[in-house]
């Protein structure tokens, strides 16, 4: 089987850099790989859409830009040292929003994972991640992402920090791209568990970590806690003091993962600037 990989690029240097870490973390597995460029004219869509039609001087300049982008990856890689024959690569050059554009590749390639950079080619020092990443990791529910920062390492990860807070149930559907990852990079999960003034787990949260431990069964993984942390605080101390490799969420609906993307808090995310974060997805919503 063939896994299928979305790479959206805007030609930036953190775009680049997702793309050596998804040819490094599916190294040994056979891929297809979907450079995605989207085009437009105007930052506002329906500015461009306006202002723009097909077969326009305008559109063709734009457009011819985009392909010749996509041309340039394309030949960097051939050129390269890299060389895989598990891996093909095809180039996609589009006119339309860039998140329409992911939502409807992953619709029409059935695509499994996304993997792309935290910024564009703005790179804005004041946040931790760009606008289209922030939209990806909570708005393209069907398909689970890696974001990379720019400073990441390429190497395959050893290992991945999961928190939870044991207050819900996983299902094993949900966690099978954690699981994947960590048997193919054979990492150890470090399912962290932050908590408030409350050491003991109740029952619930108990029953929880029990499924958890079911779903985690075949893999290597470590339970640790940290108390009197914010969620925040304990994932970035956490990760810095033990030079950790990925971060892994799962996206439910009015978590503190979401949280963390859309408020200020995110600001005091540190990890981000060179820790990647796989993004799943919580079915049930």
């Amino acid at each position: 089987m063939r896994h299928k990989i979305l790479i959206p690029t805007d030609f930036s240097k953190n775009a680049t850099q997702a793309l050596h870490y998804a040819l490094e973390l599916y190294k040994n597995e056979h891929c297809d790989f979907y450079l995605l460029n989207v085009f437009s004219v105007e930052n506002n869509i329906m500015d461009s859409l306006m202002k723009m039609d097909p077969g326009s001087a305008l559109y063709e300049s734009k457009k011819l830009h985009s392909e010749n982008g996509l041309a340039k990856v394309y030949d960097m890689i051939a050129m390269s040292e890299y060389e895989n024959p598990k891996h093909q690569f095809k180039t996609i050059s589009v006119f339309n929003n860039p998140i329409e554009a992911i939502k409807d590749v992953v619709e029409q390639k059935d695509i499994e994972m996304i993997v792309m950079g935290t910024k564009g080619e703005t790179h804005s020092r004041k946040t931790a991640f760009g606008s289209t990443s922030i939209y990806v990791m909570e708005k393209v529910r069907n398909c689970p992402v890696i974001v990379v920062p720019l400073n990441a390492k390429r190497i395959l990860p050893k290992e991945i920090v999961f928190p939870t807070s044991y207050k819900t149930h996983y299902k094993r559907r949900e966690l099978i791209y954690l699981t994947d990852i960590a048997k193919k990079c054979e990492s150890t999960i470090i399912v962290l568990h932050v908590s408030g003034e409350e050491n003991e787990l109740d029952k619930a949260q108990k029953a929880n970590k029990q499924l958890l431990e079911d779903i985690l069964e075949g893999t290597n993984y470590k339970f640790h806690y940290l108390p009197h942390y914010s969620v925040e605080t304990a994932v970035n101390l956490f990760i810095e003091s033990r030079d950790s490799d990925m971060v892994t969420f799962i996206n439910k609906k009015h978590s503190f993962f979401g949280s963390m993307l859309t408020t200020p808090l995110v600001k005091d995310i540190s990890f981000h600037s060179k820790v990647p974060i796989l993004v799943m997805h919580d079915l049930r919503n």
